[in-house]
């Protein structure tokens, strides 16, 4: 829904970009502020399902809300929109620190790299699956003539209305719900406490506090959760912006997007299993510079390409075709898109190996609150990534410029992670 949003609804991709990004940063501070807590509550409780799935129904109704955003002052107004998105950002990263603090008792022992990699596989192959169906079921028919595609877009909806970008939201609100079924129905949850939702808040109040202070004890862990602070806010803003940078900057609409997207969640899946493989190889925090290296070099890469130009300066016809196909015909595009094949990757790999890095450095007693500082390491920087973007964008009127800027925060968590010394091999 972002390029949606930024190019269609906004109508200019560079203020559009800006103010999507004064979103992100209000969800970040918000996610800042509460996510230890959440984390720290869950521990006192015990049992995470009921709280993540009272989470996981308020973020499907927050992206199916999204159906009603429509251009020229239509449908919700722009703050409305603002609100969706900001719901949306902080209640999809509490899911993520509570079903994060469920990994160590969910993994046999020794696996937690292979569970986290496999995780994170699983989840982008649905969203290949989902997205596939939008392509077939919504944005070729009537566009392009292929035997196994239907003549119009299913349900009569209206590709003038923008009914066919539109209806991604309500498909991944349904998505979520039904991907999200068999965590609740076949996964064991920790031992009820018997203590309340109420109590527990308070009670994590005082336990992130103390969580902190004992990071004194715990400098190590203190030490990789800075170098997080800064290197997942960055790939969290790539995720965030690639799209966003590709429909301004190419000029791409909804088929290009999901043909996009498409491809790079199918090689995300292999990040997932690249990570478990990487960590075994050359060691967790070994794995996890090369991922984020790989992220920096494909993001300068990636900036480097406009619809006239490659590798900052190489001249480009814009009307140079590659192959006859309807889409993606062009060098820059191909270019472009191999770069972010490349990025899908080492994104999904860094993620998995970070989560499996995390678990081997925590104590197994404090892995809820300290699964929400690992939350408040992605988020406490979570409004500097949109931030970063939005005032570079605003400052030299130029998406490259913004997209540009989130290669600062790579580096930055790149050379704080040098410092962190990583847990033992197992034998």
């Amino acid at each position: 829904m972002a390029p949606y949003i930024t190019s269609v609804v906004i109508n200019d991709p560079v203020h559009g970009q800006a103010l999507f990004s004064s979103w992100h940063t209000i969800a970040g501070i918000t996610v800042a502020l509460t996510a230890p807590f959440v984390g720290a509550a869950a521990d006192a409780m015990g049992r995470r399902k009921p709280f993540l799935g009272a989470i996981t129904c308020v973020l499907a109704l927050g992206i199916l809300a999204q159906w009603w955003v429509l251009p020229d002052g239509q449908g919700w107004s722009l703050p409305m929109v603002g609100a969706l998105i900001v719901i949306c950002g902080v209640s999809y990263v509490w899911s993520e620190v509570l079903h994060n603090s469920m990994l160590i008792a969910a993994a046999p022992p020794g696996g937690v790299s292979r569970l986290s990699g496999l995780g994170l596989s699983l989840g982008n192959a649905a969203s290949v699956l989902l997205l596939m169906f939008v392509l077939w079921a919504f944005a070729l028919p009537g566009t392009v003539s292929l035997p196994f595609l239907p003549e119009a877009p299913l349900f009569g909806l209206d590709p003038a209305t923008h009914q066919t970008s539109r209806i991604v939201a309500p498909l991944a609100a349904t998505w979520l719900l039904l991907v999200s079924l068999p965590l609740f129905v076949f996964t064991l949850d920790v031992r009820s406490s018997g203590r309340k939702l109420g109590p527990s808040l308070a009670e994590g109040v005082l336990s992130v506090f103390r969580t902190l202070r004992k990071l004194r004890d715990h400098r190590n862990i203190g030490l990789f959760l800075l170098a997080r602070m800064f290197y997942a806010d960055g790939k969290t803003a790539i995720l965030i912006y690639s799209g966003v940078y590709a429909a301004g900057a190419m000029g791409w609409g909804l088929i290009e997007m999901l043909i996009y997207g498409i491809i790079l969640q199918i090689f995300a899946v292999a990040g997932g299993f690249l990570s478990a493989w990487l960590d075994g190889f050359v060691g967790l925090k070994r794995a996890v510079a090369i991922e984020i290296a790989v992220t920096l070099v494909c993001l300068v890469l990636m900036v480097s390409v406009t619809p006239t130009t490659i590798l900052f300066g190489i001249p480009i016809d814009p009307a140079a075709r590659v192959w006859d196909g309807p889409v993606l015909v062009t060098w820059p595009e191909i270019v472009y898109l191999g770069f972010s094949m490349i990025i899908a990757v080492s994104i999904t790999a860094a993620y998995a190996s970070s989560r499996s890095l995390m678990a081997n450095l925590a104590p197994p007693h404090m892995a809820g609150e300290l699964f929400g500082l690992y939350a408040l390491a992605a988020s406490a920087t979570a409004w500097l990534g949109p931030l970063l973007v939005g005032v570079f964008t605003a400052l030299y009127q130029s998406q490259r410029a913004g997209f540009a800027a989130i290669a600062i925060l790579l580096v930055i968590g790149f050379a704080l992670l040098m410092f962190v010394k990583p847990p033992p091999r197992p034998a």
